[in-house]
């Protein structure tokens, strides 16, 4: 797709159809921390984040066959090595730590922490030669005040310091993961890559699942709640939720897409309270604020500007939309850095 087919796909959606896909975009991936964190209370989370993944690659798989054919799945092996490398960065190194860190820290408290990964992203673009504008620099700085408030020890938001040094961890993994997607040999259907990055992510979380000592047979004792969390994540995390965002990718403007980065984190903290009574805290409300204004500053400051304005020479950071990017789970995807959608 060209630049100019993707403009003409935007005007051809109507109002509707884009803030219908929006808020399936708002609700549902800001609603996927409360389903992990429901799920791990009595399943195994690095087995359970496994079957997750290796199901919807399953569907998603199965749907893409059933649709284009077969042949919509075959890639080099240079793209599935691309694919896969950066399925265990983004799945196993981010939802694994996610799901890891929520066993003891609340869903609303993780989906503020997750909405660092844009910041990360600016450093990691930094150390690579870009150079961000002023602003970007402010909503880095801001970012991380806020992310300090957040984990204080005695700021009062709740968690344990392990728990959230593992999701710390988890965003920087799925932040480098998104950064070398971009910078990778991918598939050219972002549909298909994704089939293959949660297949490499699915096995992977297998396997350091099965040898940190979690069993299949831990499932057996799984409360029915477990089950329809694991369900909601397959079906609605990681299937419908990604299929609207990409389609949003296609028809809706960068700037506006990259809004559910700010807004995912808000509606996690009202839906941990509200339905698991989760704590909102002083600490919560200053340092989640502070976090969402950082990554709405960068997302403002990395929006694409005209191509007229950066054939002047006034460009001052890479071509490109926001480096921001989807739900923890899913989150599994990452903004392109061209109308083409490369995943």
């Amino acid at each position: 797709m060209t630049a100019n087919s993707a403009t003409h796909q935007r005007t051809d959606a109507s109002r509707g159809a884009l803030w219908s896909a929006l808020v399936v975009v708002y609700i549902v991936w800001g609603s996927t921390y409360l389903a992990i964190r429901v799920a791990v209370e009595d399943m195994p989370p690095l087995l359970s984040a496994s079957a997750r993944f290796f199901t919807a690659a399953l569907l998603m798989g199965t749907f893409l066959a059933i649709r284009s054919g077969p042949s919509v799945l075959r890639v080099r092996l240079r793209e599935l090595r691309g694919a896969a490398f950066v399925g265990v960065l983004l799945l196993a190194g981010g939802n694994g730590g996610v799901t890891l860190g929520e066993q003891t820290v609340p869903s609303g408290l993780t989906a503020l922490l997750v909405a660092m990964v844009p910041l990360w992203v600016i450093l990691l673009r930094t150390g690579s030669g870009a150079r961000p504008r002023l602003l970007t620099w402010l909503g880095v700085l801001v970012g991380f005040v806020g992310l300090g408030v957040l984990v204080l020890p005695d700021g009062g938001a709740g968690g344990t310091t392990t728990g959230i040094l593992l999701i710390i961890g988890a965003t920087t993994s799925w932040s480098i993961g998104s950064f070398l997607s971009q910078r990778t040999a991918m598939p050219a259907n972002p549909f298909a890559a994704t089939v293959w990055e949660m297949l490499a992510g699915a096995i992977a979380l297998l396997v350091v699942g099965l040898i940190g000592g979690e069993r299949p047979s831990d499932f057996g004792t799984a409360s029915g709640s477990s089950w329809f969390a694991l369900g909601y994540l397959v079906v609605f995390g990681s299937v419908v939720a990604f299929s609207a965002y990409v389609w949003l990718l296609q028809n809706a403007p960068l700037s506006l897409v990259a809004t559910y980065a700010y807004v995912n984190p808000v509606v996690a903290v009202f839906l941990g309270a509200l339905i698991l009574s989760e704590p909102v805290t002083a600490a919560i409300l200053a340092g989640g604020a502070i976090v969402v204004v950082g990554v709405a500053l960068v997302v403002r400051a990395e929006r694409p500007r005209p191509v007229l304005e950066a054939s002047d020479g006034a460009a001052d950071t890479e071509a490109g939309p926001p480096a921001v990017l989807p739900e923890a789970a899913v989150p599994t995807e990452q903004v392109p850095t061209e109308p083409t959608v490369r995943r």
